[in-house]
């Protein structure tokens, strides 16, 4: 059988569907395939006569023109990465083959197109750190700045808004918003507000790009006008159904969000709304574990933890902390007299007002039926205490209940640290015996 030699054809290279570039010493293009345009976007003669490492991505430019450095040098590079910016200002991965052709003084480079490849991998590791993010993060407050880091392992997004609709209040709150826009007036923020309302409500994505924002109503409009002229806003969808919205945000300068990028944030989004929820449902149970689930005032538990680390604080400063231990004389005769609903209702006052009237660093439990302990931290003695119960005293003489004007007085007993005890067990039990003391000297002490 005979072997015939085949010549290839002028502009046989432009049938690969890799690109084959040739660079001079300068970093020049001198010839570029086809199959330029198809990956980067750019015709043959608009590479030509152009530097190569203006195309490449900040980033990895560094990198890039050492590598080409090494090429010159006579290494060879049979599978570089690096990421370039395509003419509508999109990335591309690039798997590069190139060697260097001493005699012409240029480097001959193949380029193949991994973009997907990149990207999958890309999903795939930041799925698997959103399900890490979950565990590590104390708490959703925690939560956020991990998934913005993730969301701009994927695209470009110096800003992110994260909104969750809160069932209390009917409408939708915002604990996380990172600017990435130029403007941070108060107008742009109502601006992102809007949208993400919007969003949520239709449950839809929008992309508003330089281009128009021709698929809003007129009354959304202005908002648009306001932000950033790269914004892509995701509705949170959860298996209960949509909590929120996420909106990604960029620079002026920057290349704007494609459908291919509001697709890839659609996947991701489920994943983040999924991690929110398993936060948020974290919380609960944990805040079940450490309150009173009728009046929502600290447990017993929590109590004991803040009074040793109040200890702990107290012993190494040399200051005094006080404890007031509470009963409310005639409860159980109102609950019996008038039922449980009544008496629940009064206990929730109580905490309520009890609360009012302490400092933000202080602490009330609900430790017994109608027992509460008030925690004063920081300098307190004898007289501080006293005046905060006689407060204490003042604002539950009086309470209405459905219809009902309760007559209700509490029995207040005093322990301050050290006078009455070193550690949490015996500032507890002076402070119970001397309330007991208060009830048998009559009604509220006195």
């Amino acid at each position: 059988m005979t072997i015939r030699a085949f010549t290839p054809p002028p502009g046989f290279v432009d049938l690969l569907l890799d690109a084959v570039c040739v660079v001079d010493s300068d970093g020049r293009f001198l010839f570029a395939s086809a199959a330029c345009e198809r990956i980067f976007g750019y015709r043959p003669d608009e590479m030509v006569g152009t530097l190569m490492i203006d195309m490449v991505a900040p980033e990895d430019r560094g990198r890039t023109l050492e590598a080409a450095r090494q090429i010159m040098g006579g290494d060879a590079k049979p599978g570089f990465e690096n990421c370039y910016l395509r003419k509508d200002g999109s990335r591309v991965h690039i798997l590069w083959s190139a060697r260097w052709s001493a005699p012409d003084q240029v480097r001959i480079a193949v380029a193949h197109d991994i973009t997907e490849r990149k990207r999958a991998e890309a999903v795939q590791k930041a799925l698997y750190a959103i399900s890490e993010a979950v565990h590590t993060a104390g708490d959703l407050s925690a939560l956020f700045p991990h998934i913005h880091r993730i969301i701009n392992t994927l695209l470009p997004a110096t800003g992110l808004t994260i909104a969750l609709f809160d069932p209390a209040c009917q409408q939708l709150d915002f604990p996380y918003h990172a600017h990435g826009a130029d403007d941070e007036s108060a107008r742009a923020a109502a601006a992102h507000h809007a949208l993400c309302e919007y969003v949520s409500k239709t449950g839809e994505p929008l992309l508003l790009r330089r281009t128009g924002t021709e698929r809003l109503p007129d009354w959304l409009s202005d908002a648009a006008a306001q932000v950033a002229p790269c914004w892509l806003g995701l509705p949170l969808v959860s298996g209960k159904g949509v909590i929120g919205a996420l909106a990604v945000m960029e620079m002026a300068d920057s290349p704007c969000y494609s459908e291919r990028d509001q697709e890839l944030m659609q996947f991701v989004s489920a994943q983040i709304a999924t991690a929110i929820e398993r936060k948020q449902l974290d919380s609960e149970l944990r805040h079940m574990a450490q309150h009173d689930a009728l009046t929502g005032l600290p447990n017993r538990t929590v109590l004991h933890d803040r009074l040793n680390t109040s200890l702990a604080h107290a012993r190494r400063n040399n200051r005094g902390i006080s404890l007031l231990y509470i009963d409310l004389d005639r409860f159980k005769s109102i609950n019996d007299l008038h039922g449980h609903e009544t008496g629940d209702k009064l206990l929730k006052e109580v905490a309520r007002r009890i609360n009012g009237c302490l400092r933000d660093a202080d602490t009330v439990a609900r430790v017994g039926g109608d027992e509460f302990v008030v925690l004063l931290d920081g300098d307190c003695e004898q007289g501080d205490a006293e005046r905060v119960a006689e407060k204490i005293r003042a604002e539950c003489a009086g309470i209405r209940i459905r219809d009902l004007d309760l007559v209700i007085t509490p029995s207040i007993g005093i322990a301050v640290y050290p006078d009455n005890g070193e550690n949490a067990q015996q500032l507890l039990r002076y402070a119970d015996d001397a309330m007991y003391r208060m009830k048998k000297k009559g009604r509220d002490g006195r």
